[in-house]
This record gives structure tokens, C-alpha cells and sequence, in this order.
């Protein structure tokens, strides 16, 4: 099993509180997310890592001293979205089954053995529980998604999207020439998750996994920061 993570981004909606630093690196009770990220993934065997960087990326490299890792530079990342990202690492998109994640996502360790237990692809994990406060929204039924979108109004959502997804090795041949096709028409307002959300209006299956009763956060406003936090306090006084 592979992991590619996506660093790129500036996260315009909190930069002001980050210190000119990546999203991914926001301190977590003394160690930066990323650094916690990636102590996770080889905790439970996951040492394929790749991490796609590009706004002030010298912080990642920093916060990730002593780790190994594939490392990729996306130039565009004020320009494009992260369909480019995943166009730099497209290389990596071979050979194993791989998770693909948001480099700003918290997760506690549960979450992630959940999704190693999950065969199913394209999986993409959402919660069930985040109804109203809902940033990016999924509507499922019997695990199949339907729809997608912030349009989506609180009655047609069935959770938020986590920004996590499980691909094959089998789905991604046809994933990651979706990805070059996508900017080789200079389609670069897509996110890499659009390659996906498109299969869903060809009629094909889009799995969702819901992750309710687990943590997770994924640091866009200052809330999820606090929440992230408040989360880890509590766990070191189990």
C-alpha cells in the first residue's frame, strides 16, 4: 500500500494564523501535523510515502527530518488546483493499491485501520454527524455516492467529505490518465477528487465508507485547529 499526500496548497482561509507556514505543519501540541501524519502511516507498516509540496515546502522538509519520502514540487500551486499535484507524482501512480489524502487532515489511528480493512475502490471516507457544519458534501445511499458538492443543501447531505480516499492498483491506470488528460486540456481548476466525482454521473460505483464516531479535523478554519487541539489534550490524560 502506497500514500500520497497532498501539500501543496496555501490555505487562504486561515493563512493569517499560520505564521506563513503550510497548512500541514500547524503545531499539534508541540509536533507538527504532518510530522503526526507520517508517524501514523509507519506506525502501521505504510513507509511508501510521497508528499507533493509547494507553498513555503522548506517547513514540510523541515518538519519531516528523519523520515523517508518521496518528494514532489508542484511550481503552480497559487495557479491550479490540485489536479496538478497529482500530475507531478503521477509516476508514484503505479504499482500498489493507494491511499490518497489531504495533507491537512487529522485523523486519530482508527480511522486509518479502518481503511486498511476496506477493500472496496474507489473508497472515499466521509461523517455522518457533520450534517449542518458540512464544508464539502457528499448524499450516499448503501455506500454508493450519489452526489457532491457545497451546493448540496443540509437535507440532501448525508455527511462531509474527509479528504481521504482508497484507490486499487487497478483503478488507478485509469485514474491517473484521467489526471493527464485532464491537464493536458488545461482543465486546472480540478481537484484530484473530480477525476472520481465524474465517474459517479457516468454511472459507475463510488464507494463512501462513514467514519461517525471517530475524529477527525481538517484544518481550514481556526475552529478545526482549536478542535484538533483540544482533541490531542484530551487524549494524552486517557
Amino acid at each position: 500500500m502506497k500514500v500520497l499526500i497532498m501539500a501543496a496548497g496555501v490555505g487562504s482561509r486561515i493563512s493569517r494564523h499560520l505564521q506563513n507556514q503550510p497548512k500541514c505543519c500547524v503545531d499539534i501540541e508541540g509536533k507538527p501535523l504532518i510530522r503526526t501524519t507520517m508517524e501514523l502511516l509507519n506506525r502501521r507498516g505504510l513507509s511508501q510515502v510521497a508528499i507533493v509540496t509547494g507553498y513555503q515546502e522548506k517547513y514540510i522538509h523541515q518538519a519531516l527530518e528523519g523520515f523517508q519520502y518521496t518528494r514532489y514540487f508542484n511550481p503552480f500551486y497559487r495557479v491550479a488546483n490540485s489536479i496538478s499535484s497529482v500530475w507531478f507524482a503521477r509516476d508514484f501512480l503505479a504499482g500498489d493499491d493507494m491511499i490518497i489524502m489531504n495533507g491537512d487532515v487529522f485523523i486519530e489511528d482508527s480511522i486509518l485501520d479502518a481503511l486498511l480493512a476496506d477493500s472496496r475502490s474507489p473508497l472515499l471516507l466521509s461523517d455522518s454527524t457533520r450534517i449542518t457544519e458540512a464544508d464539502y458534501r457528499f448524499q450516499w445511499e448503501n455506500d454508493r455516492l450519489l452526489k457532491y458538492g457545497k451546493q448540496l443543501t443540509p437535507e440532501e447531505t448525508t455527511g462531509e467529505y474527509v479528504g481521504i480516499a482508497r484507490l486499487s492498483r487497478e483503478y488507478l491506470v485509469g485514474f491517473r490518465q484521467s489526471v493527464i488528460e485532464a491537464v493536458a486540456s488545461e482543465d486546472y481548476s480540478c481537484w484530484w477528487e473530480d477525476v472520481i466525482y465524474r465517474t459517479v454521473d457516468e454511472g459507475k460505483e463510488v464507494y463512501v465508507k462513514d467514519i461517525a464516531g471517530h475524529f477527525w479535523a481538517e484544518v481550514d478554519f481556526i475552529e478545526d485547529y482549536e478542535r484538533i487541539k483540544a482533541f490531542v489534550r484530551k487524549s494524552r490524560q486517557i
